[in-house]
């Protein structure tokens, strides 16, 4: 009997390795429909989930509590599984080249737990030629078994988009693929269990890569171009919005806007795609230059802030300025490589004392990670200026009379208006200006 058939009648297990905003919603998914193992080296991260607290917020506290994935950090319960799925982060460098180590480790856990007749899977983002070329090796050596007679190895992208409530995993389709065709076709079905949208079959394992790696890289290149013709359009006095909602109105034109474009995928996907293709020879000419002019907003954003501080007649040196926001993107826990830090780091570089305000962020990843801590909203008094960075839900309800009391208050001082930096253009612009504010979107 084939292993899909297996797991579905409940006599081989499904194992899930890296339990972030991909594993996680994977595993309990898995769960409601065949027995399975959910293990992370993090033991803290582990321990959460079995007292039902889901820290990426993608499945739910309740739906963790009720799962009946058994979450471990002792990879030798793998062993019990035969059906490995590995969702580890692919970051970079920070000579922005790949850092396989996560994907490497985690493949050394599964192997070093692999039994003959097992399927792995690898849904971490990376370069064509990754699986085949780096993973399968050391599964291999880990194990002491034959890939294609011992065991099979397929690449299903990751497509899950944290924070999103509509583009779930259930309802995006799922590109899958592996090494055969009874790979395929087994790795295909297993996925069917719980992909509600049907699958997509890959003619081969590099072709599902470059197709993960190339999505993301498209979504940058076209948010670099909205992010150039902000800096444009500001120069010409023009509001980069206005302009977007007027082109809006034709039906071929594509709805992007500008941003800090920061964030595990897109921020990191374009990376992976021109390393791969240095490595052949080719220079990439449109994907980096995207990728620079993304990796340079948080820098711009911040100039732009001290410019509006200079125009309200505000001292530099020693100003506070509050952000509001700090994840990589709205209504999303997730702080890794976000870019509203780079708008921190040089607003310091000016003197510039920073307070952070985000109710959603990962509080414990933030400190590890930056070595930052947010505060409560009511703290911040006195700000020379106010930037909104993230658009989480819980920020749109703010209007322009509640949050003048963030800002400082003496009347003799602080007649030339008050500094508001609305990235994501949350506020009405003209009604900003009416209301003796000093507005700046992208």
């Amino acid at each position: 009997m084939k292993l899909d058939k297996l797991i579905k009648n409940g006599k081989e297990k499904i194992s899930v390795a890296g339990l972030g905003y991909v594993g996680l919603p994977l595993a309990v998914a898995f769960a409601e429909k065949a027995e399975v193992i959910a293990f992370d080296i993090n033991s803290k991260k582990i321990e959460k989930y079995k007292n039902g607290i889901d820290v990426t917020k993608e499945a739910g506290d309740q739906a963790v509590k009720e799962s009946t994935a058994f979450f471990t950090a002792d990879e030798s319960e793998l062993r019990e599984a035969k059906f490995h799925i590995i969702a580890v982060p692919t970051p970079i460098t920070k000579d922005k080249n790949p850092d396989l180590s996560i994907i490497e480790s985690a493949s050394r856990s599964v192997g070093r737990n692999l039994v003959e007749g097992s399927i792995v899977v690898y849904e971490s983002t990376v370069y064509p030629g990754v699986t085949e070329e780096i993973c399968i090796p050391i599964l291999e050596k880990e194990s002491g078994l034959k890939c294609g007679q011992d065991f099979k190895v397929g690449y299903s992208p990751e497509r899950i988009n944290p924070g999103d409530e509509v583009h779930r995993l259930n309802t995006i389709v799922k590109v899958v693929s592996g090494m055969d065709q009874e790979s395929l076709d087994e790795i295909a079905a297993v996925y069917e269990m719980v992909v509600d949208a049907g699958v997509h079959k890959a003619e081969s394992i590099k072709v599902a890569e470059a197709a993960k790696v190339i999505e993301n890289s498209q979504r940058d290149i076209n948010i670099a171009f909205m992010n150039e013709l902000s800096v444009i359009f500001d120069k010409l006095d023009i509001d980069t919005k206005s302009v977007l909602e007027a082109a809006g109105t034709k039906w071929n034109f594509l709805n992007f806007t500008p941003g800090l474009v920061g964030g595990h995928c897109i921020g990191v996907d374009p990376y992976y795609l021109t390393y791969k293709a240095e490595q052949i020879g080719y220079h990439s000419q449109i994907i980096l230059s995207g990728r620079k002019i993304n990796d340079n907003m948080g820098k711009y954003t911040a100039e732009q802030t001290v410019k509006k501080m200079i125009n309200a007649n505000k001292q530099i040196k020693g100003s506070k300025v509050a952000i509001f926001g700090i994840t990589f993107k709205e209504n999303c826990p997730d702080v890794r490589n976000t870019k509203v830090v780079d708008v921190i780091n040089e607003l310091k570089e000016y003197g510039v004392e920073v307070e952070i305000v985000d109710p959603v962020a990962d509080k414990e990843d933030l400190k590890e990670v930056y070595d930052i801590e947010t505060i409560n909203r009511k703290k911040i008094k006195n700000a020379d200026a106010v930037i909104f960075a993230v658009a989480h839900n819980e920020f749109a309800e703010f209007n322009l009379d509640n949050i003048k009391d963030l800002y400082y208050q003496d009347a003799e001082t602080d007649t030339e208006g008050y500094v508001l930096m609305d990235v994501k253009g949350l506020f009405d612009k003209k009604e900003a200006e009416a209301e003796n504010y000093i507005y700046w979107r992208l």
